[in-house]
């Protein structure tokens, strides 16, 4: 079963292809941009998301969000995640984070589906802190500063944990599930 999956981030594709490949779900990226709400809640920005996408392929597809949520900035940079990595990097969060104690964050994702009948949303998380220096090489975005609970390295430094415990693989997961 093949479903499109709009994104222009193809890592975001590899990662739900290696978790639909258990569920017998292929996802194919449709490279399509769409307008991005701004708001604070990364599920109401997938959906809205995906149904721009749907009104102009006419065919299921799902568009995924995703934030990170750092407790001491008040859940910043959130929803905003990729403007803020785009605009300050991995550098300006550990700046903000310099003197603060508490290191607590979350990773959020949300997955939107519509088929032109159903518009659905799954969300996964995952929790963890904000490292005090970069590490690691693989992943992308903030996984060099985010250590996952459970874990002592960085999504950056080590894929494989990453690739069972990440927000999108969770949510990547409760999608498969409903839609097989």
């Amino acid at each position: 079963m093949q479903v499109l999956f709009a994104t222009s981030n193809k890592h975001k594709v590899l990662e739900a292809n290696v978790v639909g490949k258990r569920f017998g779900v292929e996802f194919k990226q449709l490279k399509m941009s769409y307008p991005e709400v701004r708001d604070n809640s990364v599920s109401k920005v997938a959906l809205e998301g995906v149904k721009y996408v749907y009104s102009k392929v006419r065919k299921p597809v799902v568009v995924e969000d995703s934030g990170l949520f750092v407790k001491a900035l008040n859940n910043f940079p959130g929803s905003f995640s990729r403007y803020v990595f785009d605009s300050i990097g991995i550098q300006g969060i550990l700046d903000l984070m310099y003197a603060r104690k508490n290191r607590q964050a979350y990773f959020l994702s949300t997955i939107a589906f519509h088929d032109g009948k159903v518009l659905k949303a799954f969300e996964g998380r995952v929790d963890g802190l904000i490292s005090r220096k970069p590490s690691g090489s693989s992943g992308f975005g903030f996984d060099p500063i985010f250590i996952p609970k459970g874990s002592k390295k960085t999504f950056a430094e080590d894929a494989v944990f990453k690739s069972k415990v990440s927000h999108r693989v969770k949510s990547v997961e409760m999608f498969c599930k409903w839609f097989k």
